[in-house]
C-alpha cells in the first residue's frame, strides 16, 4: 500500500517534519535526579531511528510547585541544557524533529513531593489527587508565566526544534480555561475572554522568550467529556481564538480529564480511532495544523485519517512504544512485520501509573534501548541445537530470538497452534484483541527460520532423544485443581473450562474471583452475555481490583453492573458445597470474620490462581547441558513477564 499522505511532509512554523508520524508525550520515569538521562537519549532516539517524524518529549515541568511525579525533568533548571544538547543531537541523527513539551500541572500536582502548596486557578481538589490547593495571586500568575518563559529559553539553548505547551488533560492551563475548575470572579475567572487570559500570557511569554521563528504549538483538551466541563463546541472556540492571537503553529488535541481517565489512556474497550470525529471538529475550524492521537496503531488507519481531512498529523504514542519501527516498516510496505499495540495497558500505563519505568508487554527493550534496541542483537559465536518446549508467548519469543541469531531452533506445542493461554484469554469478552499478540509473534518466528511442530505432547525422553545442547522449558501454567474445599465436586469449573466453552452451567453462576484482574471480570462478562445470572466474589475490596491502573475499572465494572452481575467483595471463600443444580458457596468476612452461606447456583466458576507446569523441567534438571525455564514454568505471573523471559533467554544462550 502507498501512504502518499502519511509520508508527506508538513510545515509547522518555521519547521519542516518529514512525515506525518508523531511520537506523542508521555511520561517515561527515565530522568535522573530531575535531569535528561541517556536511556531517555536512546528511548527517544529509537523512535527517531524508527522513522516518526517529530517525537514530542514527555511533560517538563516549568515551576517547583508542579510536582506531580517524581521522576520529572525540571527544565526551569539551567542545568538541563547540556543533557538535552544529547538528547537532541542524537535524535536529530535519523533526520527526526524534536520537540519539548511544557507544562504545569496545577492543581493535578502533588505537594507531597514537591513540599510546596500546590497551585491553581480555584481552590478545588482534583478529583484523583484530592489535595486542596492554593489558589493562585496575581502574582502567582505572572511568575508561572515567567517560569515558562525561562523554561523556553532553556528548550531553545537545548537544540529543540520547537515547544508544544501542554494545555491538555493534565495541565494548569486547562483549568484556567474550564468552567469545571475555575471559579474566580477577577480577571481570570467568569467568561470565556477571562478564562483564557492566563493560558495566553503563558503562550505570550513563551513566544517573546523564544522569538517567531520558533515552532510553539498547544496540546489541548477537545472535550473535557464531563457535565459542566468542556466540549467540543467551546473548545473550537477556545482554539480558533488561539489561532487568532497568531502566537502558536500547531494544535494537538487530547482528551478528556481526571474526571475520566480512561477515556485519556483508552484500553482496548475503547474503539480504535476514537478521537477522530474531535480531531475533525477541530480542524473545521483552524487552518493550522491540527494532530489526532487516540488508538490510531495502524498506519493504514492513519493514511485513512489524513486523506479524509480529518487531521494533519497522526500522533502516536503506545503504538510507538511497542514497536519503534512502524513507520519504517509501513514506508517499505512491510506491514507484516509491525508489532501492532493492542492497548493491554499493563507495560506502559500500568507501569507509570504506579511510579515505575515505562515498559511494554511486547516490547521488552523500553528504557533498554542502548542495550537492547534496534542492531543490538548479534550473532552467536557458537551455533547450537536448540530444543524449546511450550509455544506461549515465552517460548514463541525465545524460539524467535535464539533463531534471530544464528541458533538451530526447534519449538515444540501439544496443541495445534501456537498462543498458549494467550488463545484462551482472548475468548474472554472485549479481550479479543489480545490474540494480536499470536499474530505479531508466529510470523516473526517463521521468519527467524525456527521448525514448529505442533501436537506434539513432548516427554523428557523424546528431548533427550534429539540431543539438544540447549532446552528452554517454557510448559506454562494450570488451573488450581482443588483450591479450597469442595472444588473437586461436581458442577465446580475453572475460567479456561468456561472461556473453551465446555461446560453446561445452567442459569445461575457463582464465580469465585481471587485473580482481580481480566481472567476473571472478562468470564464473568463472557458468562453476562449469555444471559447468565453472575453473582462474583472476592476477598479482595472490590471486583476488578487489579484493573485501575490499566484503565480498565471504571469501564468493566460499569459493563457487569448494566448487565446484571453482583458483587459481593471482602469473603475469604472457605468451602464450596451442595448438588449440581443447587451448589453453595461459605466462607467469612475478612474484616469481621461472620461466616455467610451464598447459594443456590446451577455452578460454580473459580478464578482462583495457577500452578506451574514444571514437571517435564524436573525430569530434564542434570541431563541437559544448558536447561532454562521461563514465564508460567517459573512461576505463574502475567503476559509481560513470559515475554521477558523469553526475550532475555533467547538473545543471551
Amino acid at each position: 500500500m502507498m501512504f502518499q499522505h502519511l509520508f508527506s511532509p508538513l510545515k509547522l512554523g518555521s519547521v519542516e517534519v518529514k512525515n506525518r508520524i508523531s511520537f506523542q508525550p508521555h511520561l517515561t520515569n527515565l530522568a535522573v535526579k530531575n535531569l535528561p538521562s541517556e536511556r531517555q537519549m536512546y528511548y527517544w532516539g529509537e523512535r527517531a531511528k524508527g522513522g516518526a517524524g517529530l517525537i514530542i518529549t514527555e511533560e517538563l515541568t516549568v515551576h517547583p510547585t508542579d510536582m506531580a511525579y517524581e521522576k520529572l525533568i525540571d527544565v526551569y533548571h539551567a542545568e538541563v541544557v547540556p543533557g538535552f544538547r544529547k538528547v537532541t543531537d542524537y535524535v536529530h541523527q535519523f533526520d527526526a524533529k524534536i520537540f519539548a513539551q511544557l507544562n504545569h500541572n496545577g492543581q493535578q500536582g502533588d505537594g507531597s513531593i514537591s513540599r510546596l502548596p500546590v497551585w491553581a486557578p480555584s481552590p478545588i481538589p482534583d478529583v484523583l489527587f484530592r489535595e486542596t490547593p492554593k489558589e493562585m495571586e496575581h502574582e502567582d500568575i505572572e511568575e508561572v508565566a515567567r517560569y515558562f518563559a525561562l523554561s523556553a529559553v532553556h528548550v531553545r539553548e537545548g537544540g529543540f526544534d520547537g515547544i508544544e505547551l501542554q494545555f491538555g488533560h493534565s495541565s494548569l492551563a486547562r483549568q484556567f480555561l474550564s468552567p469545571l475548575t475555575n471559579f474566580r470572579s477577577d480577571e481570570y475567572g467568569g467568561s470565556l475572554e477571562n478564562r483564557m487570559r492566563a493560558p495566553l500570557k503563558f503562550i505570550s511569554a513563551v513566544r517573546k522568550a523564544v522569538g517567531a521563528d520558533f515552532p510553539v504549538g498547544i496540546r489541548m483538551c477537545a472535550d473535557e467529556m464531563i457535565p459542566g466541563g468542556l466540549d467540543l463546541a467551546q473548545v473550537q472556540e477556545i482554539c480558533a481564538r488561539f489561532e487568532a492571537s497568531g502566537l502558536i503553529d500547531f494544535m494537538d488535541l487530547s482528551i478528556a480529564t481526571f474526571y475520566n481517565l480512561y477515556l485519556v489512556e483508552g484500553s482496548m474497550h475503547t474503539p480504535l480511532g476514537y478521537t477522530i470525529p474531535l480531531a475533525a471538529g477541530v480542524r473545521e475550524r483552524l487552518k493550522l495544523p491540527v494532530f489526532c492521537t487516540g488508538r490510531i496503531n495502524d498506519p493504514v488507519m492513519a493514511e485513512k485519517v489524513l486523506a479524509g481531512g480529518q487531521a494533519d498529523m497522526i500522533g502516536m504514542c503506545r503504538a510507538l512504544i511497542c514497536d519503534p519501527f512502524l513507520p519504517k516498516k509501513a514506508q517499505e510496505g512491510r506491514l507484516e512485520d509491525i508489532r501492532y499495540c493492542i492497548a493491554c495497558n499493563q507495560g506502559c500505563i500500568g507501569r507509570i501509573g504506579m511510579n515505575k519505568s515505562l515498559g511494554c508487554v511486547q516490547n521488552p527493550a523500553i528504557g533498554r534501548e542502548k542495550e537492547w534496541g534496534e542492531g543490538t542483537l548479534e550473532r552467536a559465536a557458537v551455533k547450537k541445537k536448540v530444543t524449546v518446549v511450550g509455544g506461549g508467548p515465552a517460548g514463541m519469543w525465545a524460539a524467535k530470538m535464539a533463531g534471530r541469531r544464528g541458533h538451530d531452533v526447534t519449538l515444540y506445542d501439544r496443541n495445534e497452534t501456537l498462543g498458549g493461554q494467550v488463545r484462551t484469554a482472548m475468548k474472554g469478552t472485549g479481550r479479543d484483541e489480545f490474540g494480536v499478540i499470536i499474530r505479531n509473534e508466529k510470523e516473526q518466528v517463521d521468519k527467524a527460520g525456527v521448525r514448529v511442530k505442533l501436537g506434539a505432547e513432548v516427554t523428557a525422553g523424546q528431548v533427550l532423544a534429539d540431543k539438544p545442547e540447549v532446552v528452554i522449558v517454557a510448559t506454562g501454567s494450570v488451573p488450581k485443581e482443588h483450591p479450597v474445599g469442595g472444588a473437586d465436586g461436581p458442577s465446580v469449573y475453572n475460567v479456561w473450562q468456561v472461556l473453551d466453552g465446555k461446560p453446561e452451567l445452567g442459569q445461575k453462576v457463582c464465580l469465585i474471583d481471587y485473580d482481580g484482574h481480566h481472567r476473571a471480570t472478562a468470564t464473568a462478562e463472557f458468562l453476562a452475555d449469555q444471559g447468565k445470572t453472575v453473582h462474583m466474589i472476592t476477598s479482595s475490596l472490590f471486583i476488578g481490583a487489579e484493573l485501575g491502573p490499566t484503565q480498565d475499572l471504571y469501564l468493566t465494572r460499569q459493563r457487569l453492573l448494566q448487565k446484571g452481575t453482583t458483587f459481593t467483595p471482602d469473603i475469604a471463600v472457605m468451602e464450596i458445597g451442595g448438588e449440581t443444580g443447587a451448589k453453595t458457596v461459605k466462607g467469612f468476612n475478612v474484616y469481621s470474620n461472620v461466616w455467610e452461606e451464598w447459594g443456590p447456583f446451577d455452578s460454580i466458576v473459580l478464578a482462583m490462581g495457577q500452578r506451574v507446569e514444571e514437571a517435564l523441567y524436573k525430569e530434564l534438571k542434570g541431563k541437559v547441558k544448558e536447561l532454562y525455564r521461563i514465564g508460567d514454568s517459573v512461576a505463574p505471573r502475567k503476559v509481560d513477564m513470559a515475554i521477558w523471559e523469553g526475550h532475555r533467554v533467547g538473545r543471551e544462550i
